[in-house]
């Protein structure tokens, strides 16, 4: 097995005056690509793929989003908000353009860096990232798990009815271990997932979420309400290569919001696996990096 390159984590003062944490790995002398962690989680890359973006010659570069982590908080921001925060991450340790993924609730910040930077994005992929709240045509809930129809129920009602939520699940984060995770959120994990969950996955899994969640909830918070209202961009504007992958198992995002994507991005590729779930389809990130490596010039 290859060695895992090192991170480098640092904070970044933005204009505003909020500091971002990014967490750069990979080969730092490679192509930037960024990253956008799921929901809720901090920006730590998963070793696999810190692994696989070196043998590649990429540059990974994630970052806590708002409020989670050692982020501070952008309090109403809405998904767009996601690339003013990237865009002055970036001029301040000098990168230009970039390539970029998110998965899970990091596909739709993925997609407004591409809506918004279109003069420094040359690619994107969402991986198992929802679609917007208003879709026309698209039942967002239907076939999602229990504790996730419960979750996105509250957050349609604000953030008073969803935070003792959240925090409830985030006591639960913090008092236990990974091994615990598969138990925890059993009602949103299909079979495949639940053994995706096994060993190094979910460890970083419960890792991450213990990082993203070490201050509090408010990133989460924020990332719900954000995903219910308006996105704040028109996924029609986005010019760029487009991947969207979607597994045909995902109770999480359920697995309609993939090709309702597809059917709304211009020129986009879709890749529908209906034998993987929400957790599983991350796991072999090497295709998703091959698939943006072959959209960069030169």
């Amino acid at each position: 097995m290859p060695s895992t390159p090192p991170t480098t984590e640092h904070p970044v003062t933005l204009p505003d005056g909020r500091v971002l944490v990014l967490h750069q790995t990979g080969d730092l002398d490679g192509v930037p690509v960024v990253t956008h962690h799921g929901t809720p989680e901090g920006g730590t890359v998963y070793a696999p793929h810190a692994q696989d973006a070196a043998a590649r010659g990429l540059r990974l570069i994630s970052y806590d989003r708002a409020g989670y982590g050692g982020s501070t908080r952008d309090a109403g921001r809405d998904v767009a908000a996601v690339a003013a925060d990237v865009g002055a991450a970036l001029d301040a340790i000098g990168v230009g353009g970039f390539l970029t993924w998110g998965v899970s609730g990091g596909g739709p910040h993925a997609l407004a860096c591409a809506a918004l930077l279109p003069d420094r994005v040359r690619a994107v992929a969402s991986i198992a990232g929802v679609a917007p709240w208003d879709a026309e045509g698209l039942d967002p809930m239907e076939g999602m798990g229990e504790d996730n129809v419960e979750e996105f129920g509250l957050a349609l009602q604000g953030e008073g009815p969803l935070r003792p939520l959240l925090e409830a699940f985030r006591d639960s984060v913090l008092t236990t271990t990974s091994a615990d995770l598969a138990e925890q959120m059993r009602s949103i994990l299909a079979p495949v997932d639940v053994r995706a969950l096994s060993g190094d996955a979910g460890d970083h899994l419960h890792a991450s979420m213990v990082a993203g969640l070490a201050r509090g909830v408010d990133g989460w918070l924020d990332d719900d309400l954000a995903f219910v209202r308006p996105w704040g961009f028109d996924l029609a504007s986005i010019a760029v290569p487009v991947l969207v992958q979607q597994g045909g198992q995902d109770l999480m995002v359920p697995a309609a919001h993939g090709p309702w994507l597809v059917g709304h991005l211009p020129g986009s590729t879709g890749w529908f696996e209906p034998d993987q779930g929400h957790l599983s389809i991350t796991l072999d990130i090497g295709r998703v990096h091959a698939w943006l490596l072959g959209h960069w010039p030169g």
